[in-house]
């Protein structure tokens, strides 16, 4: 009886939706919307809330021994304590901004917490995939006091599905939104930007497709890391100054991933920054950021029909050397979410706070067409507070 009260009145409630991406920046997303999961009824707040610096510091470590890890053996000790740090200091996020806008947490129908992916391995040649995203759903509701949906992606992969992406149920949902208020005048896709590129391109009727374009932000990220104290090439600026090695390039868009037919997703690791070994810091960001625009247009060659307009939203959207290079190798025009009066940044945490209320009501997250999955499949766990 309780599950069902809280899902009984949830169209006229918050819920709330959770994300901190593989890129690492300090933030937490944290967005606010009503819904059913299947319509869109209000947007509410939005917050990018900090994490304590020595969070960062520590899932930087996480990530680097995720990666030496590789599912192999048992998970490594410092998965559970970054874990709870995780949760506290995100269901410490929630409260925070619940608080400054005067939501009480019995406004909120339910919570959606992505956790943080440490290490995807998509299913490949018959073998499974797997998934790690660090994340207590049942200490964060305890914390929060209402329902949390967490683990999004554990049961695509058990049904033989990528995990990823699983944006594109809420992408559809804009787009839909878009077109009833005749805010789109030709073919448009979604394309997210933040350390993974994944595009969503929706026929307007049955057919959504989905899937990871290639690397976006991550590997020009950590070239300028590596050379800097800066943790990206903020405004785009090294690569701006640096020269393209079309060469190079050429042979780095022969990686049989980018024409390998979708459904496909990418790990963060994937593709590194070390294609630009050899570089320097301005010439290595130009070609780091060069071939994540021509990986796009090797995505979209691949759709049904090549999408007029590039709807962009993410992190990578700000970075004005990437968006140029996206027209200039994938021959594509480019439209900010914003200007379209979405929330560019918001739209990750948007989805799983639209996901979450897809999570209550037991309908699928993931499709044939956007992970692989054999038949449209439902996901996550609801953890509801105990008293």
């Amino acid at each position: 009886m309780f599950s069902v009260t809280w899902m009984e009145d949830s169209e006229s409630k918050y819920s709330v939706g959770l994300m901190t991406g593989t890129v690492l920046d300090g933030f937490i997303d944290v967005a606010l919307l009503k819904s059913n999961g299947e319509e869109l009824y209000e947007f509410g707040p939005y917050s990018l809330e900090p994490y304590d610096e020595c969070v960062v510091e520590l899932l930087k470590e996480t990530l680097a021994t995720a990666l030496d890890w590789q599912f192999k053996g048992p998970e490594p000790a410092i998965f559970s304590v970054a874990e709870q740090l995780v949760t506290e200091q995100q269901a410490k996020a929630v409260l925070a901004v619940l608080k400054r806008a005067d939501i009480k947490p019995s406004q909120i129908s339910v919570v959606g917490f992505h956790g943080q992916s440490v290490l995807h391995r998509a299913a490949v040649d018959g073998v499974s995939g797997r998934t790690r995203q660090l994340g207590d759903g049942q200490l964060m509701a305890n914390l929060i006091g209402v329902p949390v949906a967490w683990d999004f992606r554990s049961s695509d992969v058990l049904a033989g599905g990528q995990g990823a992406p699983l944006a594109p149920v809420y992408h559809r949902a804009l787009l839909q939104l878009a077109a009833t208020d005749n805010k789109l005048k030709s073919e448009a896709a979604i394309l997210n930007l933040g350390g993974v590129a994944n595009i969503s391109w929706w026929d307007g009727a049955a057919t959504l497709l989905a899937f990871d374009t290639g690397p976006a932000n991550a590997p020009v990220n950590d070239w300028v890391a590596s050379y800097t104290s800066e943790k990206m090439d903020v405004d785009g600026k090294y690569a701006a100054s640096g020269i393209v090695d079309e060469a190079r390039l050429s042979e780095l868009l022969k990686h049989p991933y980018l024409v390998a037919d979708a459904p496909k997703s990418l790990d963060r690791f994937d593709f590194s920054s070390s294609m630009a070994t050899g570089k320097n810091l301005e010439d290595g960001a130009a070609l780091l950021t060069a071939f994540s625009a021509a990986a796009v247009g090797k995505a979209l060659d691949i759709l049904p029909i090549r999408p007029e307009t590039l709807i962009l939203c993410g992190g990578g959207r700000h970075n004005p050397s990437l968006v140029k290079a996206i027209e200039q190798y994938a021959n594509v025009l480019t439209v900010d979410a914003d200007d379209i009066g979405w929330r560019g940044d918001a739209i990750e945490a948007e989805c799983f706070a639209f996901l979450a209320e897809r999570v209550l009501r037991n309908l699928p997250l993931s499709f044939p067409t956007t992970t692989g999955v054999p038949k449209p499949t439902p996901g996550g766990i609801v953890s509801f507070p105990k008293r």
